[in-house]
């Protein structure tokens, strides 16, 4: 029992993150994390959290009142955005055209809703119209929810018309932005959306760990009026709202260091200006598109709705998806994502987001990739 224990040092290879999150991390917010903890209740640290909900509602481009960042990953603000405004027998519509679609089936399911799908071919966006029509057939729908990027088909979603749509009614519009907050273009008010939510490692190029999430007047009153408490006391967002409030109420311990980089992560958004920030995705999402196509592969989404920031494309016959990827990690220190479910082996998600979103990382994987074919 008194024998000690070593460890070798904690030396993790640099890479190239162009996977589907996380992206790498400026050296400002590696910096702003080793900032010195203070007290999660200290007055100097609420102002703190006053300027990150500031910044989140300029980068979420709404007036929300509540716009704060929730203690755990993307999917954390999944749960929370379902929990705490979902009730037993509340009817859900969502849109399916991918994994995290599907997952927001299994949260709302769990939640006790009563779940009505408009399923999609992967890659492809549902149609607004579909949605629209289906809604006018279930009026007394509490959330109708889709993915504006779905991360595992690189397919973006039209969201402006279904937004308009509900705007005015009693429905809340749900949307997951887990990857494409700060990475093109996302209006919440503009475009009537009552909940969004989504996470720090994606386009913010700040580690994993917190979801931002921002909820209308309207998804407050309904927050505020359910007759049973959230199923999740850790996401309760009528709790965590008093401790980001001017209350100040105690729920949990922030995760301080987290909401140091975040902080530092938001500034250089700023810095860099919201539509300079998306003309950069785009720019360098579509050389990497065109420097694809050029090597002869086809891309997996929608044409017309392919996302700036993550580009899904389609393995050549004869190039095997694991032994590739190996190679690209470890010969030449890129990550490139694997697909999921039923792309599983057939297609590679490749990130362009925040800090990882430079054309010199896509050319150093076109490189690679012209090897890759060589050999």
């Amino acid at each position: 029992m008194g024998d000690t224990i070593e460890f070798s040092e904690l030396k993790p290879p640099e890479r190239i993150l162009m996977g589907p999150g996380p992206s790498n991390v400026h050296y400002r917010v590696y910096r702003a994390l080793t900032t010195p903890i203070i007290g999660h209740l200290d007055p100097d640290f609420m102002k703190i959290m006053d300027d990150i909900c500031e910044m989140l509602r300029f980068v979420f481009q709404t007036k929300n009142k509540l716009t704060i960042p929730i203690s755990g990953t993307g999917s954390s603000g999944m749960e929370a955005s379902f929990v705490n405004v979902l009730e037993p027998g509340d009817k859900v519509v969502i849109g399916v055209n991918g994994v995290f679609g599907e997952r927001m089936v299994d949260v709302a399911t769990r939640c006790g809703a009563e779940v009505i799908r408009i399923d999609e071919e992967w890659g492809y966006i549902i149609d607004p119209n579909r949605v629209i029509e289906t809604l006018k057939k279930h009026p007394e729908v509490k959330v109708f929810a889709v993915v504006h990027a779905e991360t595992s088909t690189g397919a973006m979603q039209p969201l402006e018309e279904i937004g308009k749509f509900l705007k005015g009614g009693e429905t809340l519009f749900v949307v997951d932005a887990v990857t494409s907050l700060a990475g093109c273009e996302l209006r919440v008010d503009e475009w009537g959306i009552d909940i969004c939510y989504s996470g720090t490692q994606k386009c913010l190029s700040v580690p994993p760990g917190l979801s931002p999430i921002t909820l209308s007047e309207k998804a407050v009153r309904v927050l505020h009026s359910k007759k049973s408490k959230a199923q999740s006391w850790y996401l309760d967002l009528s709790m965590i709202e008093r401790y980001w409030g001017e209350e100040r109420f105690y729920h949990h311990t922030a995760p301080i260091s987290m909401l140091f980089a975040l902080r530092e992560g938001l500034r250089i958004i700023l810095g860099e200006g919201l539509e300079e920030r998306f003309k950069r995705h785009q720019t360098v999402g579509d050389y990497l598109k065109s420097g694809l196509m050029e090597l002869g592969w086809k891309l997996f989404a929608q044409e017309g709705y392919r996302l700036p920031m993550l580009t899904s494309v389609i393995l050549p016959d004869g190039l095997n998806d694991a032994e590739a990827r190996r190679k690209l990690l470890y010969d030449y220190g890129i990550e490139v994502g694997v697909g999921l479910g039923k792309t599983r082996g057939k297609v590679w998600r490749i990130g362009l987001m925040g800090e990882t979103c430079k054309r010199q990382n896509a050319d150093a994987l076109l490189l690679a990739i012209r090897d890759l074919i060589r050999k």
